[in-house]
């Protein structure tokens, strides 16, 4: 990554950062009613693989910890986000001693020399890192074990020129850029998008394999 592009992403890192020091006090309050597909992302990839180590990359409130252990008992859990007081609320659902929670940004694999993971997952994570979120697909095919899988549940695109704009200013991005991008890196397994609100937006699920 250049100077220019580390500077620009460490400036919407603080952004992000600023955003969640209100967010996150209502965040698990009021994302239901518009965040969908978070069960059924969890619930599709349990049909295809059966990971023993999982990285979820913007793992916020932490809101899919319970929901990951339920499916995978027997998973290590790496949670990853950038914001302090969101991993504050995570450690609350962590119950365990194979959750492990980091605050960081993801712009390059985490394992290093150590095992890889069987399982990345961004749940409504990728449409908010701009820029960040190509250099995030890479690392997570570098964080990935050969035949490991990738799902992704996030905002996809609008019809609607307010409706975008609103969700920028909320830092998302709507373009529908994610899903090429995913499908040329992965295998897909799934790749689907659903109307939400009679389609004032629309949001997708990809789920796919690392393959050589």
């Amino acid at each position: 990554m250049s100077a220019a592009n580390m500077d620009t992403s460490s400036r919407a890192g603080t952004a992000l950062e600023r955003y969640y020091q209100f967010h996150s006090r209502i965040y698990d309050a009021t994302r239901w009613s518009f965040l969908f597909g978070r069960e059924e992302v969890l619930r599709r990839t349990a049909r295809v693989t059966n990971p023993r180590r999982i990285l979820e990359v913007g793992c916020g409130t932490g809101r899919n910890l319970p929901g990951l252990r339920r499916l995978f008992p027997q998973a290590h859990i790496t949670g990853v986000d950038l914001s302090e007081q969101m991993l504050a609320i995570a450690a609350k659902k962590v119950r365990d001693d194979k959750t492990t929670l980091l605050r960081r940004s993801y712009s390059a694999a985490l394992h290093g020399d150590g095992q890889p993971y069987d399982l990345v997952l961004f749940s409504y994570a990728l449409s908010m890192f701009n820029p960040g979120w190509e250099q995030a697909i890479n690392a997570a095919w570098d964080d990935l074990a050969e035949g490991g899988c990738v799902a992704v549940v996030d905002f996809s695109d609008s019809y609607f020129p307010w409706f975008r704009n609103w969700m920028s200013v909320n830092h998302v991005r709507m373009e529908g850029h994610l899903w090429p991008y995913l499908s040329q890196k992965f295998a897909p397994l799934l790749d689907e998008r659903f109307a939400a609100y009679g389609g004032v937006w629309n949001y997708g699920i990809f789920i796919g394999r690392k393959q050589a």
